[in-house]
């Protein structure tokens, strides 16, 4: 293997790999990065197992081969380079000689007979608007479960229809739900499927480095999940189990509704919040004809109130909620007006952003007792 690749082109790609690398490992090969020079390309590998991504980039090859590298040594020195061309050449025992002008290193490799195959990409199901689904994973995915335990909840349930996508997380305490109009040419039925956590995140790094009319191709075989854009390829294994029955939880009977303005209602809550409990983040929310008062109160820091002048006709409520569940979702809500939709005491509220026509935006929150 001997190629040589413009430094700029290597780190973006490079910096795209990282997410997926496996830092602490007891399999040091997935550590390394795979360097594969093809064809006037150098496509770049790494995996931990759950995930992986490819990517490629432009590259003068001089001797196709491969070579795997440490990922993290490998991104930490390119960068201190300075700009211009830089030359690999596999050596003997899986060494990587580096030249960047009159700069020469030498990088100790494993043998890339040990780095993991990756599956090949099945028939492509749909091709996805990078806008879109940006936005879908923004407005959900802060409320997948962080409990390793909770297998199920670890992901976001992606719904794909014919004439539209739905989206739905939740970690038990709260519900992020957004539904979007959208026809997909050629797909005959609907689609259920759980995309992990982590797979989320290096998704939204690809679709930030598209351009805004990109598309993603989305495929699937048994046991993985294919998402591929340009040159650039992420796949996952899919999440097993049950995902809960999500349309039983949606309130339906909320009727104590008060209408607020985004942007207003998020400064009050962060002012509130900040003499909250520190453990249990609790703000009372009292709705009354005056309108909505947010309260909140801390033996070690004190206690807040605030009132919100709206227009309210149902029976005056008092409720609890974690503030920072709150905050999560007014943080990806469109500004505008936010229906706040509660029951009593004792149900969960919901929350639904008006001024996004173009999504089904609706949030559900269990209260707190205070």
């Amino acid at each position: 293997m001997e190629f040589t690749v413009g430094k700029a082109e290597l780190v973006k790609e490079l910096s795209l790999t990282q997410g997926v690398v496996e830092r602490k490992t007891t399999i040091p090969i997935l550590s390394n990065i795979l360097c594969e020079a093809v064809a006037e390309r150098l496509v770049l590998t790494a995996t931990d197992l759950e995930l992986s991504i490819q990517s490629s980039c432009e590259a003068k090859v001089k001797k196709e081969g491969g070579g795997t590298i440490p990922a993290k040594k490998l991104l930490d020195l390119v960068r201190l380079l300075p700009e211009g061309d830089i030359r690999f050449k596999l050596l003997e025992n899986h060494w990587v000689q580096i030249i960047s002008d009159r700069r020469t290193y030498k990088l100790v490799g494993l043998s890339k007979d040990n780095f993991p195959a990756l599956p090949a990409f099945p028939p492509s199901l749909v091709r996805i608007p990078c806008k879109i689904l940006a936005d879908l994973i923004a407005k959900t995915s802060f409320a997948i479960s962080s409990e390793e335990s909770r297998y199920t909840l670890s992901g976001s349930l992606a719904i794909l229809k014919p004439e539209g996508i739905v989206m739905v997380a939740t970690d038990g305490h709260r519900l992020a739900l957004v539904e979007t109009d959208y026809k997909f040419e050629g797909l005959p039925g609907e689609v259920r499927t759980l995309v992990p956590k982590k797979a989320l995140s290096e998704i939204m790094r690809l679709v930030n480095e598209a351009d805004e009319d990109a598309q993603i191709e989305f495929g699937q075989d048994e046991s993985h999940l294919f998402f591929r854009l340009g040159p650039r390829l992420l796949i996952s294994r899919k999440l097993t189990g049950q995902f809960p029955n999500y349309e039983a939880v949606l309130p339906r009977d909320n009727n104590k509704v008060v209408v607020l303005d985004r942007n207003e209602f998020q400064d009050a809550l962060r002012r509130v919040s900040q003499l909250a409990d520190q453990r249990s983040h609790a703000v009372k929310l009292t709705l009354a004809r005056e309108g909505i008062e947010l309260s909140a109160s801390s033996p070690d820091y004190g206690e807040a109130k605030e009132a919100i002048e709206r227009e309210y006709k149902g029976d005056p409520i008092s409720i609890g909620f974690n503030a920072d569940y709150l905050l999560d979702f007014l943080a990806t809500s469109a500004e505008g007006p936010i229906s706040l939709e509660l029951k009593d005491e004792q149900s969960a509220g919901q929350l639904r952003p008006e001024g996004d026509p173009s999504t089904r935006y609706r949030y559900v929150v269990m209260p707190m007792r205070i």
